[in-house]
């Protein structure tokens, strides 16, 4: 008799790679088939491209029509050292990018493709053929760690726990040493002028100035060590939001400069539960008590001002001894990624998760007893929706 235990199941598709563009108003799921572009808010499928054929990794180019893509998974679309520019309107490959290692992550402009291999970041010009623009060596970036905005790109730095900063009009570099340990996780505020960083430990979030790269404050998301999933921040810059293994989502006030200088709070049409936020720091220093006038240690750290559960789901290794063009495994072929934030509103926010129990979760901010909570508002499974 055959005891073992079923592997897998051929007809259940799997999501490979989950990505937001840069308003959250949809996102991209890389699928061992192809990829699927949804509606953020109602998670409705607006265009689905079948390869028969895997993709580690999906980005898209804001809401135009072009994408970057990765090969992934137990049967690759393309090879793991290239990127592909898909023109979607068009239906036909637009750029390729060829590296002499595995891919790990890109992103995607109007003007520049940022294509990141384990050991250093490529910069090229978005156009035929691309034109190789600038190279940078980084720290081993096994996650592809890479945030491009209109004036800055991160990544990170040659020394662990060291981040580049690159102004893009001057291409001066600047290095932040934001942690001690190997960096799990990048953001950039939508403007550009907030950095958010987690180290591997995942129980500090630290927030810099891009401009000045100083500190402007640090969140502490709990006392024991956790893997980082994502973290993002609002619309305004107020707010960060952040997921972890703990199976949390963690919102925390944020000190934004650009705030300060106008000289005036958020109305509340403006702000709506997050102008609570003002009191948050007091409320996640309290949270300890008396203990939190102990100079040192965590009863002193501002924490998140709330947080809710989210869905992690209890995905085994997925089958494959497949590795990459070096020592990390092919995209797609580790423990699915989940805890993807995209913030559709200042008072509304998404977690979506990969894998085959892929999830949507919608979640709020509202008043209760005078404090702003996050409440989980919906859910669903979006493959096969």
């Amino acid at each position: 008799m055959n005891t073992r235990p079923l592997i897998e199941t051929p007809d259940e598709h799997a999501a490979l790679s989950v990505t937001f563009n840069n308003d959250a108003s949809r996102f991209v799921v890389g699928l061992d088939s192809g990829f699927c572009i949804f509606l953020s808010n109602s998670c409705q499928i607006q265009t689905a491209r079948v390869f028969n054929a895997g993709l580690g990794l999906v980005q898209m180019m804001g809401n135009a029509n072009y994408l970057a893509l990765v090969g992934g998974g137990r049967s690759p679309k393309f090879p793991q050292n290239k990127v592909i520019i898909w023109d979607d309107s068009k239906g036909k490959i637009a750029l390729e990018i060829a590296t002499l290692t595995a891919v790990r992550g890109v992103q995607i402009s109007k003007t520049r493709v940022v294509v990141v291999p384990q050991n250093s970041v490529r910069v090229y010009a978005f156009q035929k053929p691309p034109t190789p623009l600038a190279r940078y060596e980084t720290a081993d970036n096994h996650l592809g760690l890479c945030c491009l905005s209109d004036k800055y790109l991160v990544f990170p730095g040659r020394t662990p726990g060291q981040v580049q900063v690159v102004q893009l009009a001057t291409e001066s570099v600047s290095i932040i040493p934001a942690h001690s340990s190997n960096l799990r996780a990048l953001q950039l505020s939508s403007d550009g002028e907030l950095l958010a960083t987690a180290s591997e430990k995942g129980t500090i979030v630290r927030i810099f100035s891009t401009s000045s790269c100083a500190k402007l404050a640090e969140r502490r998301r709990g006392t024991e060590f956790a893997t980082i999933y994502c973290l993002r921040f609002s619309p305004s810059g107020d707010m960060l939001a952040c997921t972890s293994d703990k199976g949390n989502l963690h919102i925390f006030d944020v000190p934004n400069p650009r705030r300060a200088r106008l000289g005036s709070p958020h109305s509340p049409s403006q702000a709506g539960p997050s102008s609570g936020t003002s009191s948050a720091n007091t409320e996640g220093k309290n949270k300890w008590g008396f203990l939190s006038n102990i100079p040192f240690g965590p009863f002193s750290d501002v924490y998140s001002f709330t947080s809710a559960p989210f869905e992690t789901g209890e995905e085994p290794l997925p089958p494959s001894n497949t590795r990459a063009l070096g020592d990390s495994p092919v995209l797609g072929t580790s423990r699915p990624i989940k805890g993807v934030i995209g913030w559709i509103d200042e008072t509304s926010l998404l977690v979506v998760g990969a894998g085959q129990d892929a999830r949507w979760e919608k979640f709020v901010l509202r008043e209760e007893d005078g404090h702003t909570v996050v409440v989980r508002e919906g859910w669903k499974r979006y493959l096969g929706n």
